[in-house]
């Protein structure tokens, strides 16, 4: 998209193998570019001209103990692209939308992706088949590849941390069978809450999130929130050059 940009695909693995592929993806790129004489970065929007913000687009689906069936694929009517099951996922991931983005977007410039039409996400929607939404939704019914992609992530984010907050927050929609309801077919005109706008907002749904602290503990919750209340404090305190030349001369 922008100058020196890639996009890099991964064929799909189960579980924590897909977190580790990630980790080692970032380290080896860095240090290949590092001896050739080049600077990678994952940073979202980096100070260039001309430069698309970069996001990190995960590709969920949950499969039977054998991994053998897609319970994702809708296979008893066609009126939904995804299963019951699916769908229930999907309603949880939404739910916990606010809270999670501190672990799918942890960065503060990362939030500055979430503008309309840049195909990025700025609500928490889901669609099928576009990429204005949160969430979208590949394949339809009796599709054996069906799966839903978060669009909201961004390449900075711990693989780790980002996929156990998607499992933690769609298993809870599966477990309260939660109703995403229809997908939406304009995301950025939608009435839909907007995602958080900025770290600030997505660690205070964080500090707030039953369900994170059941399902990471509180020691875990509050050690994230001071590292990023941290992160936050050296941002605020920072002089940056738009401040200078906006208000220096003037006043």
């Amino acid at each position: 998209w922008g100058p020196g940009q890639c996009e890099f695909t991964f064929d799909p693995v189960r579980g924590l193998a897909a977190a580790d592929n990630m980790l080692l993806f970032r380290t080896a790129t860095k240090q290949i570019c590092r001896r050739a004489g080049y600077h990678a970065t994952f940073m979202t929007r980096p100070a260039l001209p001309n430069f698309f913000s970069s996001g990190w687009h995960l590709h969920q689906s949950l499969c039977d103990p054998n991994g053998e069936v897609n319970l994702f694929t809708n296979t008893e009517d066609t009126d939904h692209a995804l299963s019951e099951l699916g769908r229930h996922y999907v309603a949880g991931v939404l739910e916990h939308a606010a809270p999670s983005s501190v672990f799918v977007t942890p960065t503060i410039n990362g939030y500055k992706r979430f503008v309309p039409n840049s195909f990025a996400p700025d609500r928490i929607t889901w669609a099928l088949e576009n990429r204005a939404a949160m969430i979208r939704v590949l394949g339809g019914p009796g599709d054996m590849a069906a799966h839903i992609e978060n669009r909201a992530g961004e390449p900075c984010a711990n693989p780790y941390l980002y996929m156990a907050s998607q499992i933690a927050s769609g298993l809870d929609g599966i477990e309260r069978r939660l109703d995403p309801g229809p997908p939406d077919p304009s995301p950025y005109e939608s009435d839909k809450p907007k995602l958080p706008a900025s770290l600030m907002d997505a660690v205070a749904a964080l500090a707030d999130s039953e369900l994170y602290r059941q399902r990471f503990g509180e020691t875990f919750i509050d050690y994230i929130l001071a590292v990023k209340q941290s992160e936050i404090g050296r941002f605020l305190t920072y002089v940056t050059d738009w401040e200078q030349r906006e208000y220096f001369e003037v006043y």
